[in-house]
């Protein structure tokens, strides 16, 4: 299953993020969008996001304390998108773990380009020259579709296989029982369907299964991947 990489949009103007959203849809990009900060944190917590195009100043918090908040536990790539070109923003931005600084006047083309490049960058700190995921005791060979858990290979099904590739590449985002169901079932099915899968999977890859270290419960909401 190809899973495309999904940006999250977020400004207070609305027109500035649909044309960004025509522009990324049209480059093969999956897009959520948010008005304000409020919204982004919402869906970020609920759905597999690669990278934030962040506007600085909007109602309420600001881009800065969202990038503050997402810093506490994800390395997603984020791009700030200003009105401003100063230095003194620009720096800040960066200062908090902002990958880039984009000017509201750059074409819409500059900031696909620029999304595609921040995640090159990304790709290539989380991914080896073979394509391999590596988690200590779990890697994933992404190219080969292996698994290899301890050294030693790990056959998985087509399904368990997809499933652990989409927590392993986003670790610590929270995946939600109807995300699951709608990405890997279409939607049929309910929580004990993903339950079941989710179980065999751990049967496979956790040391103990009864205990699991590496997919762990979000109690009420789904499952997050711990990594090593």
């Amino acid at each position: 299953m190809s899973v495309l990489p999904t940006v999250l949009v977020v400004d207070d103007d609305s027109s500035i993020v649909e044309l960004i959203k025509d522009f990324l849809e049209n480059e093969k990009f999956e897009v959520m969008t948010a008005c304000d900060a409020a919204e982004a944190w919402r869906i970020f917590q609920q759905q597999a996001i690669d990278c934030l195009v962040l506007d600085i100043m909007m109602p309420g918090e600001n881009g800065f304390d969202l990038c503050r908040r997402i810093r506490r536990d994800s390395d997603v790539p984020i791009l700030f998108l200003s009105a401003r070109g100063d230095d003194v923003d620009k720096i800040r931005g960066l200062t908090l773990g902002g990958d880039d600084y984009i000017v509201k006047s750059a074409s819409p083309g500059e900031i696909v380009a620029r999304v595609k490049a921040v995640l090159r960058r990304m790709g290539s700190k989380r991914l080896s020259a073979e394509n391999i995921l590596d988690y200590g005791r779990i890697q994933l060979n992404l190219t080969a579709r292996e698994v290899v858990i301890d050294g030693g290979n790990v056959m998985l099904t087509p399904k368990e296989y997809e499933l652990l590739t989409l927590f392993a590449e986003h670790p610590r985002q929270v995946f939600s029982y109807e995300q699951l169901l709608q990405k890997f079932w279409e939607g049929v099915g309910d929580k004990h369907t993903v339950r079941v899968h989710i179980g065999r999977l751990r049967d496979k890859i956790e040391p103990d299964p009864d205990k699991p270290r590496h997919l762990v419960n979000v109690w009420g909401v789904g499952y997050r991947f711990e990594g090593g």
